[in-house]
């Protein structure tokens, strides 16, 4: 995907350093993010194919926030080799338990059907929910009309959100950043109950806070068997800002 900073255009994980990035979203520069065309699901399928793919299984962020699958499916139709488009309905480590299964089960020798629906069969497991410091930057990027009910004043609010079913859902409304992040690991540990489970603790410049959630669920979960602590790429950090703490937990495979 690419991401657009004042006048400026990247791909994401290309020359955008953290820093030119966290400044922006702090002076409240305009920080944009546009999907890639289907030219370069085209160039990337073709090249897998030259390389002796016999299929690809292209697993995406969820079709409801962006166009992304979309312009993967006009690529694959024209594909030397069948193509597999994966809406994963999710972001972030939703979308990365997502493909991890998926490489797995294609590693081990799975078709291309076995491989995508054990994408799809991650993704429905996963389950995310996040808090941010401020609704301001996805009232910028356009995210706010998944949740119009926050408007105004509210926006000043610390909000417990839920991905489900690929759209942003507000959860509760809660006064402090303490109380929220407080609140956001029990949502989590009443979400795993007694199961074994993965979990991903997400962040955007707030290692501290996620390092400190990350000990605590591990000392609550009692059927903890996978633990990530990861921070987010700049697509994500344009709507979501600087603060930004995410908790993504499937069942342990």
């Amino acid at each position: 995907m690419h991401v657009v900073v004042g006048d400026r255009e990247f791909d994401e994980g290309g020359p955008l350093d953290d820093e030119t990035l966290a400044r922006a979203l702090r002076d409240q520069r305009p920080v944009t993010t546009s999907r890639p065309a289907p030219e370069r699901f085209s160039d990337v399928y073709k090249e897998a194919a030259a390389r002796g793919a016999a299929g690809v299984v292209s697993v995406h962020l969820s079709g409801a926030m962006s166009g992304t699958v979309e312009s993967a499916r006009l690529a694959a139709r024209e594909a030397p080799v069948p193509v597999e488009v994966v809406d994963s309905r999710s972001i972030a480590m939703g979308l990365g338990f997502a493909v991890l299964a998926a490489a797995r089960v294609a590693r081990s020798g799975g078709s291309v059907d076995e491989t995508a629906a054990a994408a799809r069969r991650r993704a429905e497991e996963s389950r995310t929910f996040f808090y941010v410091d401020t609704l301001d930057h996805l009232r910028r990027g356009g995210r706010i009309g998944m949740v119009t009910n926050l408007v105004g004043s509210a926006l000043s609010i610390k909000p417990l959100l839920h991905l489900g079913d690929g759209a942003i859902t507000l959860l509760e409304r809660v006064r402090t950043a303490s109380r929220a992040i407080a609140r956001l690991e029990d949502l989590v540990v009443a979400a795993a109950g007694e199961r074994q489970v993965e979990v991903a603790v997400q962040h955007l410049m707030a290692a501290t806070r996620a390092d400190a959630l990350a000990a605590s669920l591990s000392a609550r979960l009692p059927g903890l068997t996978g633990l990530r602590v990861v921070e987010v790429g700049p697509v994500l950090a344009a709507h979501a800002g600087p603060g930004m703490l995410g908790v993504t937990i499937v069942p342990a495979e």
